[in-house]
């Protein structure tokens, strides 16, 4: 039945008894009108009142949940949907809704993956680049400087290593940089080794103790999961470094029982994720994990610290 109709057909119903039981009833109204009979007249009053409110209640319930939804959904946790309930009207509404949220999950899946290929590819460029321009130039003023240290007196010397360290230290720099931006490991070597090569240079650049759980036989995965893999545990560790003031990193990988999924933990033992708000790097996170079809969450570790978890389903390519 339309909204309309029911509702009117409520009000009708509620007016309805009300004047049958004015009608066959002993109460009669005066002029003026008496105290008992006033009482009586705003009893049945309140009492129509709070019946129709509850009807109406019960009727435009489903919009109410609807409107709750709407303010507080985020694309970037999908599968969240309203029961198919109510009138026509109102369950046309929710279907509607339903499905409009699932175009916008399917759009935002499909212009997230956009973004982050042409990232990748930026950040490959800009590594190339990096590793070609900038590291050749400084190798080669490495060279000279070391070949000029050996001809230049002895004043003048010190100077030079000094210099020739300096070069030395920001072509070790721009390496780096070119490593974090295009791991190379990942693409010749495989995640276990680009993984092992992250936490260990991390551990060398902050100070913080990495302790590895990895496992070795995860070699047929695809690669756009292991990209995925890779660059949330960059982002968790670095999220250690910088926010969570931690001196302990546990870096997990395994596969589920079944083999029907891998699990990437990064917990830190530090203060913890008190009253956060996510930022870019955990957005990213999200949309990376959205990308493969994982499941990203952020909680409290135990018994401190923060524990992210990210859980991708592994196709089986035998099929």
């Amino acid at each position: 039945m339309p909204l309309f109709w029911r509702l009117l057909w409520l009000n009708a119903l509620v007016g309805g008894v009300a004047t049958i039981l004015l009608m066959v009833g002993p109460w009669t109204v005066s002029a003026p009108v008496r105290l008992t009979e006033a009482v009586v007249l705003v009893a049945g009053l309140v009492v129509m009142l709070a019946a129709n409110a509850l009807l109406l209640r019960v009727g435009l319930s489903p919009l109410g949940r609807l409107t709750q939804l709407m303010t507080t959904i985020d694309l970037l946790r999908p599968g969240q949907r309203l029961p198919v309930t109510g009138s026509s009207e109102v369950a046309a509404l929710i279907r509607t809704f339903n499905e409009m949220i699932g175009r916008l999950e399917a759009e935002r899946s499909a212009s997230s993956a956009r973004a982050l290929s042409a990232q990748e590819s930026e950040r490959q460029r800009v590594a190339q680049e990096l590793h070609d321009e900038i590291g050749q130039s400084l190798t080669a003023v490495l060279l000279e400087l070391g070949h000029a240290a050996d001809l230049a007196p002895e004043p003048l010397r010190a100077d030079l290593r000094h210099a020739q360290e300096t070069t030395r230290d920001s072509l070790n720099e721009v390496r780096r940089v070119a490593r974090r931006l295009r791991p190379g490991v990942l693409e010749d070597l495989g995640l276990v080794s680009a993984l092992t090569e992250l936490t260990t240079q991390f551990s060398m650049h902050t100070g913080l103790t990495v302790r590895r759980h990895l496992r070795t036989d995860l070699t047929d995965l695809d690669p756009q999961i292991e990209l995925v893999l890779y660059r949330v545990a960059q982002e968790s560790l670095t999220n250690a470094a910088r926010h969570a003031d931690a001196s302990n990193v546990d870096l997990t990988l395994e596969a589920s029982p079944a083999c029907d999924s891998v699990l990437l933990c990064v917990a830190d033992d530090g203060r913890g994720l008190g009253r956060y708000t996510e930022g870019s790097g955990i957005r990213g996170m999200r949309e990376r994990a959205l990308l493969v079809g994982g499941r990203l969450t952020i909680e409290p570790g135990r018994p401190a610290g923060t524990q992210v978890r990210l859980y991708v389903p592994v196709p089986d390519r035998r099929q």
